[in-house]
């Protein structure tokens, strides 16, 4: 009885996921629209990735890297929206605890590799702004494949630190996650052993992950921004600004809303809001970021232009 007792308190068979509360009566409403935008952002991004693939134009390393964040941002949304889909069509909002280790380390190492490569494309923008001579000799694609070799290995290293951090942990209570996925932060909360202990831990584990990639991309953008106020003509500004404003709007979108996230305290009356911005960053983030790209960016717009009427010839020829 003692074993089966400590059976249940360190290894609960499964988890039971909140989602987005008690909306019974919107459910079949909130399916189609995730699926409409899960639709939508896989769609856009992959959309974005052969662009960059098919078109010469875009064979430089900024839309490699966008090639490789379209990639990404596809994988991301899919380790969250398809489950909850799933649970608004048949009700079932339980989760193995395999698969919510599973998904939160799949969630984690797509998380810190955006990060990293979100550095990677600020680090781009800043030698293409502020090194134009040495662009082409600093940022070969020798060095785009380590970086983006590195922005991986990096995510795949501290998700797997802190999957094996929370999977050790010894569970108690309800086993009820008040969120609509496995995040580190509701997952921590159903802990019952003493975490203190683990405080530095998670100190350099977030500062890895979160703080070195975002102190990184606002340093690169300081002196990138300090780069354009030096140029006297207006004109100057504008195309030289041009060339990063969507990669910096991507940045503040998924940034601002990540911190305020993991800043923000997990109070009773704060938790919804808490969803809402956990929401706008895991779902739609990367359904916006196809658009802010694609409307905002010459050269992408001319590649789909393209495409379009390739697509357009080949159709009418078969006819």
């Amino acid at each position: 009885m003692e074993k089966e007792e400590w059976d249940n308190l360190t290894s609960p068979l499964e988890f039971l996921l909140l989602g987005m509360g008690n909306v019974t009566s919107l459910q079949t409403l909130l399916f189609f629209l995730l699926l409409l935008i899960y639709s939508v952002t896989v769609v856009g991004n992959i959309l974005i990735f052969v662009l960059v693939v098919v078109d010469r134009h875009l064979h430089t390393p900024m839309y490699f890297f966008l090639g490789i964040l379209s990639s990404l941002e596809t994988c991301y949304s899919s380790t969250i929206l398809p489950r909850l889909l799933a649970s608004l069509l048949n009700g079932d909002r339980t989760i193995s605890a395999h698969s919510c280790m599973a998904q939160f380390y799949f969630f984690g190492c797509f998380a810190t590799t955006e990060c990293y490569l979100l550095a990677v494309m600020s680090y781009d923008r800043y030698l293409a702004v502020c090194q134009p001579l040495l662009y082409a000799s600093l940022m070969t694609w020798k060095v785009c494949l380590k970086l983006v070799a590195a922005s991986w290995l990096g995510g795949l290293l501290i998700s797997v630190v802190t999957t094996s951090f929370i999977s050790h942990q010894r569970f108690c209570g309800p086993k009820t996650i008040d969120h609509f996925f496995c995040d580190f932060t509701p997952l921590l909360e159903l802990a019952c052993t003493d975490i203190t202990m683990f405080t530095p831990i998670a100190l350099i584990i977030s500062f890895l992950d979160l703080v070195f990639p975002f102190l990184f991309t606002l340093a690169s953008y300081v002196r990138i921004i300090a780069a354009i106020l030096r140029i006297s003509s207006h004109v100057g500004r504008q195309k030289t600004f041009a060339t990063c404003s969507s990669h910096l709007t991507v940045v503040t979108t998924f940034y601002g809303t990540l911190i305020i996230v993991y800043l923000l305290p997990r109070t009773a009356p704060l938790r919804q809001l808490n969803k809402v911005l956990s929401f706008f960053y895991t779902i739609l983030t990367p359904l916006v970021n196809p658009l802010i790209y694609s409307l905002r960016n010459r050269e992408v717009k001319e590649a789909l232009r393209k495409v379009l009427r390739k697509a357009l010839a080949c159709t009418q020829s078969s006819w």
